[in-house]
């Protein structure tokens, strides 16, 4: 899906016209979203990209995932207004920019119009990361303790001074975890830490991938939960930070508790599979288990 604002301050949606002849072609109901399917061999994300350019000439934004766990790979892209389309392919012979509710009730077959509607529901927020410093330290015990950030986290880091006596060693670089803040239009709103598995013994046995980076992720602020933002984070981060400073890394890793039902989802839609029940102890709490989720790098991002 490729979203614009439009001249009203309302969103649009790019729709192409499909070109094939015939007589169940005529009319106005032959639409689609840009779309195709991968070469032999070829990644999934850069396919998008290809696909994007040579159905509509664009190039140089970055989609990010709208749902990657079904047979279709489902991604989203934010444009500027002045965005020119260009129709490359000649599959094509028209296009329009339209509000969602007008694209959903065009586009054809029915499931790609329903992952539009679900694709335009999320919010143009666009993630950032920042290295985390001692000033955010507050912040983060802040987030670790809301409600519903604290029932997943670990308890020793839900006071100011816990946190700060935990985490500071790692801002300094003694320990080998990088630490990141989430920011979403300047403000900030949660954190990320990621990891060479290896360096992690324990965590690198039970999970049988030591070769892995693995990650660790919140949204702290309650009014971007369940808005589709988690999805867009995690694949910016996998795809924007892990992808760049990792380049040999052939997976990347996250595991949240098996109860942990928003964050599974998260990770389904971002291409991650689920595998590898594992035990996780929890300082003065009954042990919990996670389900170890991976995401093939290569398949993916190439």
């Amino acid at each position: 899906m490729v979203r614009r604002t439009g001249a009203t301050g309302e969103p649009e949606v790019l729709v192409l016209h499909r070109s094939t002849p015939g007589e169940g072609f005529e009319g106005d109901w032959a639409w689609t979203s840009p779309a195709g399917c991968r070469q032999p061999g070829e990644a999934v994300y850069p396919a998008a990209l290809r696909e994007l350019a040579e159905e509509a000439g664009i190039a140089g934004p970055a989609p990010w995932a709208v749902d990657l766990g079904g047979d279709w790979a489902c991604f989203a892209v934010d444009v500027p207004s002045e965005t020119v389309v260009d129709l490359v392919d000649p599959e094509h012979d028209g296009y329009a920019w339209v509000g969602p509710e007008e694209a959903v009730r065009r586009i054809r077959p029915v499931f790609v119009a329903r992952q539009q509607a679900r694709a335009a529901a999320v919010p143009r927020i666009e993630p950032a990361f920042r290295p985390m410093t001692p000033a955010d330290l507050a912040a983060l015990a802040r987030w670790q303790s809301a409600p519903h950030v604290a029932p997943w986290w670990d308890p020793r880091g839900r006071s100011e001074d816990a946190v700060r006596a935990r985490y500071t060693p790692r801002l300094r670089g003694d320990e080998p975890i990088r630490m990141w803040v989430v920011e979403a239009d300047g403000r900030a709103v949660g954190f990320i830490e990621d990891y060479r598995v290896r360096d992690q013994p324990d965590y690198a046995a039970k999970t049988r991938d030591p070769d892995a980076v693995g990650f660790d992720y919140a949204i702290g602020e309650a009014d971007l939960v369940s808005r589709g933002f988690g999805t867009r984070m995690v694949w910016e981060f996998c795809r924007g930070v892990l992808h760049r400073d990792y380049p040999d890394a052939e997976h990347f890793l996250a595991s949240p508790s098996r109860r942990n039902l928003a964050s599974l989802r998260v990770l389904g839609k971002c291409g991650f599979t689920e595998g590898l029940w594992i035990a996780a102890p929890r300082p003065d709490e009954a042990a919990d288990t996670e389900i170890v989720c991976t995401l093939d790098v290569r398949h993916w991002l190439g």
